[in-house]
């Protein structure tokens, strides 16, 4: 398709093409050396497309036009060539190089149909509405090359053709032996076919007739199999089954089904298959129908103030739903506003496939512009704006401060007071300016005290949110030392100074600090003071002398002395005792006694301080052992017999152990029922040295001697409880736990508890027996809502002379006297018909108490519910004629042949509280 223009100039290209809107429909003639393919057209091209030139230039760029034998020499040589398209072959071009002789601009392509085509400067034709080129003449369109300059043209036209067929393969080849031929069939793959998604043509719209070459001979039926036909979605493509023309329904969406798969069926009226199936596919042509979606609506990004031109900021991408292999898929990028426009307008460009954005301007300050707004614009067609869809989205892009200010103070010298010995007080306040974002490593103030400080007592920290210096006292001062200071203080943000900043990185200042006198507190010296004493030194001894300084040496002041226990001097600090030292007080801790003295000034106000005495006791032997443990148990038997006994003795040693142990000559039971024997000289053994002792509690004198110089001794009595033992020598005597833990008080609050326990229960079974008789006195009294008998009503409705006024006391017999088989064990039916009819209740022999009525009561109830010929049936019962014109009218009415089961006895419960036992008899339901 097209012309060939060789020559020896600079290759322009030359492409035609047939587009529906923006969508390509025809076809397309590439650059290169080898052929290019091309599928098959969709539906509108489904004709056969010529090329030709019309004129043959005899001269161009000066020269003649040769012959073709002879291309070395020619300058310039113009061939015409034809090409058939079909849509079911692929398409091969070959190369199309146009030799513009260094003409440039002066070569314009251009359409002869200007009102419906429209020619692109890349050599595109367009269409500029929805055409329908069947209607057309075959020779519809003229593509020409025109020289600006000279005139010169030369057309190319584009001829429409038929609609294809295809046909089932066939192959004839020559079988061996006697040369005859016969047909055999060849399976090969058919082309697809494209159509273009959302058709606004009408349907159903063909696309390709499909027939067989044996449709000369039989009639033949064809069918198409698949998705889309008829596999879901089914009804988009359908065919003729006479014909074979294939069409498609409704509108295609290639977003949805990008193509389709189908087979073809050719069969007889049979049914019988008369080629073997073909398969077709039928692609979905993409068309602009889908805007790009960008993947967020606004971006963030952020890039350093003062960054260089080129710098990365971010990337925005966008996705477009349509074919990205086509135009219609790709996306070009555009910066279309940016706000503000300071320094620049441009100060930001962004890449128009990949969608990053740089930085393409300097003079990035956070300090004055923080932020930008672009708007960000994605359109496909590669960028065309006429033809292209849009969309478009946010980038905020976000000035990232560095340090390019630094802190600045706001006054050359900082004045502040303090009084002595004050710590942790702010003495003043630095403060400085410093222009970038505010609690940021670039804002932040580190101080630094470069002179005046040699012994450290100031330090500068900073405040984290005004960002000031306080200049804080961390050792307390002396005014007698030092009266004033004055500070060299440094101010420096806590990162360097960004690159090529030519501005000081750091700011100095001077700090005042005066120091105020104050009354301080006497000191003693030294402190703590230790001493070392014997114990014992009896009250009023004179210790030492503990007296303190006034460091106060501009104030005349007096000291005076005070303490709690130990006389002291108040004027010259002179210690002495007021008791004697005893190293084993509970005051003492490990041989030490520390002493409090405190001292006061007469100033204003007065001032005080404390001096602490420390006094080592060094240990004499005042302290006589004793017996420990002073209380063991000990077997009547002497086998096993032996308890092993120590001393404690208060003093340390030498003036404790080793110990000497002795049995006391008195009582004289003592060596005659017990036997001492020293073990070491910390322990001895004793033992019984009878074969018996009785059970009980004895004291054994002890005399325990220490080892001091001059050695201390003491009888010591061991409490020994003697028991009886069991094989294991356990002690199981009662008597012995008596004796160890139950006093008389506890016995007799025992015997107390005991007491009380009784009279208590006394009162309760006097208490049952008491309330048994008033029960037995009231049997006839039922709970307050149980009684109904409360009132007694008079009912006169019926007269005087009535028979039910009259009644049989013989009625109320006693249930004992009943015959035998008339009290019958069983469930009552209430629908059972009673099998004596004329039965009633015998006399009672003889009542056996007369106001027992209850009892009564009750037994003949039990009788009756144990009866199953009790009521309803329990008697029958004769009812007189009234007469007329009784207002009871006949019992008849009454239906007493009806069955206790048809009564509705609901109402019952509505009679409150008293009727409640008869409700729950015959309202009960179920229960």
């Amino acid at each position: 398709m097209g012309c060939i223009y060789k020559g020896v100039c600079s290759s322009l290209v030359a492409l035609f093409l047939c587009q529906q809107v923006t969508n390509i429909v025809a076809v397309m003639a590439h650059c290169g050396i080898s052929p290019n393919r091309y599928g098959s057209l969709s539906k509108w091209d489904l004709f056969s497309y010529s090329l030709k030139c019309s004129s043959v230039s005899t001269s161009f760029c000066g020269q003649s036009a040769r012959s073709l034998s002879s291309l070395e020499s020619q300058v310039f040589v113009f061939l015409c060539f034809h090409i058939m398209l079909t849509p079911l072959s692929p398409l091969s071009l070959p190369s199309v190089r146009f030799a513009d002789c260094g003409l440039g601009d002066r070569v314009l392509l251009e359409v002869g149909d200007a009102v419906d085509f429209r020619l692109g400067e890349d050599g595109m034709v367009y269409a500029r509405h929805a055409l329908r080129l069947a209607d057309r003449k075959r020779a519809f369109l003229v593509v020409r090359a025109r020289d600006q300059k000279t005139k010169e043209e030369w057309n190319t036209r584009v001829n429409s053709s038929d609609a294809a067929v295809i046909m089932f393969p066939w192959r004839r080849v020559v079988v061996r032996g006697d040369g005859s031929l016969r047909r055999v069939k060849r399976d090969w793959v058919i082309p697809p076919i494209n159509v273009p998604e959302n058709s606004r043509g009408q349907f159903p719209e063909e696309l390709v007739r499909i027939r067989s070459d044996r449709d000369k001979n039989r009639l033949l039926r064809y069918s198409v199999t698949g998705p889309g036909a008829d596999q879901p979605p089914t009804g988009i493509f359908i065919i003729n089954p006479i014909s074979g023309q294939l069409s498609v329904t409704k509108p295609l969406d290639r977003e949805h089904i990008s193509n389709f798969h189908l087979r073809a069926h050719a069969v007889d009226l049979n049914g019988n298959q008369i080629e073997n199936p073909i398969d077709i596919v039928i692609n979905v042509i993409d068309m602009n129908d889908n805007r790009p979606e960008f993947t967020h609506t606004i971006y963030n990004g952020s890039v350093p103030e003062g960054s260089k031109p080129g710098s990365f900021v971010m990337t925005v991408t966008s996705v477009d739903k349509d074919d990205p292999k086509t135009a219609n898929g790709m996306l070009r990028y555009k910066i279309i506003s940016q706000n503000p426009e300071s320094p620049s307008s441009n100060m930001f460009t962004i890449n128009n496939k990949t969608g990053g954005i740089i930085t393409v301007a300097a003079g990035l300050d956070r300090e004055k512009v923080p932020q930008y707004t672009l708007i960000i614009q994605a359109t496909d067609m590669e960028g065309n704006p006429t033809y292209g869809l849009s969309n478009t989205a946010t980038a905020i892009i976000r000035i990232t401060d560095v340090n390019d200010n630094p802190p600045e103070f706001t006054a050359d010298t900082f004045y502040g007071d303090v009084h002595e010995n004050r710590v942790n007080v702010i003495v003043a306040n630095l403060t400085v300016t410093d222009k970038d974002q505010p609690h940021t490593a670039s804002w932040r103030t580190v101080y630094r005290i470069t002179a005046g400080d040699p012994t450290g007592r100031f330090s500068i920290p900073t405040d984290p949110t005004t960002n000031e210096g306080l200049v804080t006292v961390v050792k307390p001062i002396d005014y007698e030392v030092s009266r004033s200071f004055v500070l060299t203080v440094l101010a420096e943000n806590e990162v360097a100074l960004a690159r090529g900043i030519h501005l000081p990185r750091q700011s100095t200042a001077t700090v005042s600090v005066r120091i105020a006198d104050v009354n301080e507190s006497p000191e003693f010296s030294p402190n703590p003071k230790a001493i070392k004493l014997e114990e014992g030194l009896p009250a009023g001894s004179l210790l030492t002398t503990f007296t303190a300084q006034d460091p106060d040496r501009y104030m005349q002041q007096n000291i005076r002395y005070g303490e709690e226990r130990e006389r002291g001097d108040p004027v010259n600090g002179r210690i002495s005792t007021i008791a004697v030292l005893d190293r084993e007080s509970p005051y003492v801790k490990n041989n030490l006694y520390n002493i409090t003295f405190m001292a006061s000034d007469n100033g204003i106000p007065p001032a005080s301080g404390t001096g602490t005495l420390q006094m080592y006791l060094l240990d004499i032997n005042d302290n006589a052992p004793h017996v420990f443990p002073p209380e063991v148990e000990m077997c009547e038997k002497p086998e096993p017999n032996a308890i092993n006994i120590t001393a404690s003795d208060p003093d340390l040693t030498p003036n404790a152990g080793p110990f000497a142990f002795e049995l006391a000559n008195r009582p004289a039971d003592a060596r005659r029922n017990w036997t001492l024997t020293r073990l070491n000289g910390e322990y001895a053994q004793i033992r019984l040295r009878i074969g018996f002792l009785e059970s009980g509690i004895y004291e054994v004198p002890i005399i325990i001697t220490d080892s001091g110089n001059l050695p201390m001794s003491n009888t010591s009595y061991l409490r020994v409880k003697v028991c009886q033992c069991d094989h294991h020598g356990d002690c199981v005597d009662m008597e012995r736990i008596i004796a160890a833990g139950l006093g008389t008080g506890a016995i007799i609050a025992i015997l107390i508890c005991i007491i009380i326990m009784l009279v208590m229960v006394l009162f309760f079974v006097m208490w049952m027996k008491r309330r048994d008789k008033e029960r037995q006195a009231k049997q006839l009294l039922i709970d307050p809502e149980d009684d109904v008998r409360d009132n007694i009503l008079k009912y006169d409705e019926e007269g005087g002379g009535e028979e039910d006024q009259d009644y049989d006391l013989s009625q109320l017999q006693q249930p004992d006297a009943l015959e035998p088989e008339m009290v019958k064990v069983g469930i009552r039916r209430m629908d059972e018909r009673p099998l004596h009819q004329d039965h009633l209740y015998p006399l009672r022999s003889a009542a056996p108490h007369p106001g027992d009525i209850g009892d009564f009561i009750h037994e003949g109830l039990k009788a009756a519910d144990n009866d199953p010929t009790a009521p309803p049936y329990d008697s029958l019962l004769v009812f007189d004629y009234e007469g007329s014109g009784s207002t009871a009218g006949s019992l008849s009415s009454l239906h007493s042949s009806s069955s206790g089961g048809d009564q509705d006895y609901d109402y019952l419960s509505d009679w409150g509280p008293r009727f409640r036992k008869l409700a729950d008899l015959y309202g009960g339901g179920d229960d």
